[in-house]
């Protein structure tokens, strides 16, 4: 297992907030506003119960190589537009996502995880990117802390696009022998976590 892991386009995205002490009280839903290059209905996004952050699980998302893949899975993107309903005086950011699946590389393979998240008609925040080699037969996590936090203006619900992308090298490997990185586990349970960070609008 291996952990890893501009300026604003607005004015008012530069506009320094009061930090918020605990993530706001009341209802924080989100919807999923549309998504590609995952199959259709295989995401879902929640809320935590206690506002922190907001979850995306995928039930098939995966790149793979080898006996059985089809010359273009050695490559998955997926894309997501969601929409964060935060209560009345209150916006967020992002501190920090936190990735999760499994992977099985022969020796000689390798594997990548890039991903970038960023508010409709603001800045991207610009892809990270993490890598692992074979031999490996184990569940990987990865972690990106936002630097800096990007906050969208107050009073203005800009929807969040996010982007993954999956990538698997057969490298020197076994042709015989089939290698994956997926962006989910086993047992189907592995999320993204997209942790919040709160600030109250003056």
């Amino acid at each position: 297992m291996i952990h890893a892991i501009v300026a604003a386009a607005m004015a008012m995205s530069t506009v320094v907030l009061p930090q918020a002490d605990v993530p706001p009280p009341g209802a924080v839903t989100i919807d999923m506003i549309n998504g590609s290059g995952c199959p259709k209905g295989t995401t879902t996004v929640s809320v935590s119960p206690d506002n922190s952050a907001f979850h995306v699980v995928f039930s098939s998302y995966a790149a793979k190589v080898g006996p059985g893949a089809a010359p273009t899975d050695f490559r998955k993107n997926c894309q997501l537009s969601v929409r964060v309903n935060a209560p009345e005086g209150f916006v967020y950011g992002i501190s920090e996502v936190d990735y999760a699946g499994y992977l099985h590389l022969e020796r000689g393979a390798t594997s990548s995880l890039k991903s970038s998240f960023y508010f409709q008609g603001m800045t991207d925040t610009g892809y990270r990117s993490h890598s692992w080699q074979g031999p490996v037969d184990d569940e990987w996590r990865a972690t990106d802390v936002g630097s800096p936090i990007i906050y969208p203006p107050c009073g203005v619900n800009r929807n969040l696009n996010i982007n993954t992308e999956l990538r698997v090298n057969a490298g020197t490997s076994d042709p015989k022998k089939a290698s994956f990185m997926a962006m989910d586990t086993l047992d189907g349970y592995a999320k993204t976590d997209y942790v919040f960070s709160w600030k109250r609008c003056s």
